[in-house]
């Protein structure tokens, strides 16, 4: 069973994906429609980024799984057996 800080973590991590979701698909989707000169322009930040953030984060995710694939591989490795 869930504790309450399991819960509360579990709610936190939800709202800010959810904000995060919200925030980039207003960025990428309806911020292009909106002319450059109005004030919600602010908010957001360059269109170069919309790009390059998920990029860096993407390639960070894979370096991330492949060391820890490497890890996990080499502390499973067994002993090669001595032939005499």
């Amino acid at each position: 069973m869930a504790t309450a800080t399991d819960r509360a973590v579990g709610f936190g991590l939800v709202a800010f994906s959810l904000l995060l979701f919200a925030y980039y698909t207003l960025w990428v989707v309806v911020l292009p429609f909106i002319d450059s000169d109005h004030g919600i322009h602010r908010y957001f930040l360059p269109r170069e980024y919309a790009v390059i953030i998920p990029m860096v984060a993407g390639l960070l995710l894979l370096l991330f799984i492949g060391v820890f694939i490497m890890v996990v591989m080499w502390k499973s490795r067994k002993p090669a057996k001595k032939s005499d």
